[in-house]
């Protein structure tokens, strides 16, 4: 019996090892046909942009054409959708983490299993503000904090779904202070709006507000992410202006579907990582309104589990409900 046991046990070892020697092979041989990379924004959007730079650093690299496809709408769920129907491992989903933090709070009904999108890489934070209609006459959080509570009317605000509206609601309710809140279908009427003072606080974009600061028509207050930018270096982050709950990271990267081999994972995340610190691409992307940001699958999976706690609880404490 012992005997017996002992042949099964081997047995076991040398086919965990064949199946693993498999899949490292399988690794090292993709891709064999042309990549697609899924976005969910249209073309020439500082997501499409940089993953179309991307993209073009990764085919000299895998020696394969790398194509970028544009299934832009309804907060990403178009794209997700397609992308989870193809079951295809040489397609892969270039998309922001709201497909899985914010989406299923947002939605009560989605046509895809967020479970069925495994994170790979990020690949970059897209730089997200806090800004005030220059006739407001404020130059930081807490003087729009203490003019929010010392006016006699309510303030309005308007912000681009996703991040910017979760974090700045969050923002105003761990504040305390009650605002108005105004949404558009369109952000770029708000933005002009901003600009005549008929909205005196957006959060959006920082790239969508660089025009009406530069024209003196908006004035930004704090950067969302943890890091400054070289497009404006003297803006403190929301961290460092002593306000973290209103920090967060517009975490974009690659995903793959549920069934791809973890082998497969890791080797086109060293690759992602590899083009995302070449200074051709990394020195290209600030410009966009993006700083570089590769990880490996597990950061990527760890920055994204953050990120959808954090949304979750803000969801909670003001009381969205799905739509």
């Amino acid at each position: 019996m012992h005997k017996v046991n002992r042949r099964i046990a081997a047995l076991t070892i040398g086919l965990a090892a064949a199946t693993a020697l498999s899949i490292n092979a399988s690794a090292q041989d993709w891709p064999q046909r042309t990549v697609r990379l899924i976005v969910p924004l249209p073309p020439g959007t500082a997501i499409d942009v940089s993953a179309r730079l991307i993209a073009e650093h990764l085919s000299s690299r895998w020696k394969q054409p790398v194509v970028v496809e544009n299934v832009a709408g309804a907060d990403g769920v178009l794209a997700a959708k397609e992308f989870v129907a193809r079951r295809d491992d040489h397609t892969l989903l270039y998309s922001f983490a709201g497909l899985i933090t914010i989406n299923p709070i947002l939605y009560e009904k989605l046509p895809y299993d967020p479970r069925d999108l495994a994170p790979i890489a990020t690949t970059s934070d897209n730089f997200l503000v806090v800004a005030a209609s220059a006739k407001l006459k404020i130059g930081s959080l807490a003087e729009l904090l203490k003019h929010a509570k010392a006016g006699s009317g309510k303030l309005n605000w308007a912000a681009t779904s996703g991040i910017p509206y979760f974090a700045f609601a969050g923002f105003l309710k761990t504040a305390g202070v009650d605002m108005v809140y105004v949404p558009y279908r369109d952000f770029n009427p708000a933005l002009s709006d901003l600009g005549e003072g008929r909205i005196e606080v957006v959060s959006t974009a920082l790239t969508q507000l660089i025009p009406h600061a530069q024209a003196g028509r908006a004035k930004f207050l704090a950067l969302l992410n943890r890091t400054r930018t070289p497009l404006a270096p003297d803006l403190p982050t929301a961290a460092e202006a002593g306000y973290s709950d209103l920090a967060f990271d517009g975490v974009t990267g690659l995903f793959g579907g549920k069934d791809m081999p973890s082998g497969l994972r890791e080797r086109i995340a060293a690759d992602v990582r590899a083009v995302v610190d070449n200074p051709a691409v990394r020195d290209r992307l600030p410009p966009l309104g993006i700083v570089a940001r590769p990880s490996t699958p597990a950061e990527f999976a760890a920055a994204i589990e953050e990120q959808r706690k954090k949304i979750a609880a803000i969801a909670t404490a003001i009381g969205t409900k799905p739509q």
